[in-house]
């Protein structure tokens, strides 16, 4: 199964293509964000998708598209620029806030001579680093 995460990566990459930006923003959103339910992502990128839905799904379709299709053709091309900087801030959100979460905590570290330089020093609550190191 495929993650909302993952699907907004690969929506950013179908944006970077070279064909035009409405073309891109259709294939974007078909292949990748069409089945992505707003309980998926993190609660604040919630609202920059409903936002980025209700502007690819607004018009109603002529005979023979669908409703991205028509929601895009009626788009200037500022418009469809800006819904897909859209799709692009809100996989940036996602990924700062999955960093937040896969970040470990820092455990400082103590420096201490290492056991040449004091013999029979070995406090295992400790981490040996060099001098050399310690002095950086």
């Amino acid at each position: 199964m495929v993650n909302a995460w993952e699907r907004f990566h690969h929506a950013t990459l179908e944006l970077v293509r070279s064909a035009p930006i409405k073309q891109r923003l259709i294939s974007a959103y078909r292949r990748h964000l069409s089945d992505v339910q707003p309980e998926q992502l993190p609660g604040e990128a919630r609202e920059s998708f409903s936002r980025m839905q209700r502007s690819l799904s607004g018009v109603p379709p002529l005979r023979g598209e669908d409703a991205v299709a028509a929601s895009v053709r009626k788009m200037s091309n500022q418009d469809a620029d800006e819904c897909a900087a859209l799709i692009v801030e809100i996989f940036g959100s996602m990924s700062r806030a999955n960093a937040a979460v896969l970040r470990p905590t820092a455990v400082p570290l103590k420096a201490r001579r290492t056991s040449e330089e004091r013999p029979g020093d070995e406090d295992a609550g400790e981490v040996a680093i060099p001098q050399w190191l310690a002095k950086a």
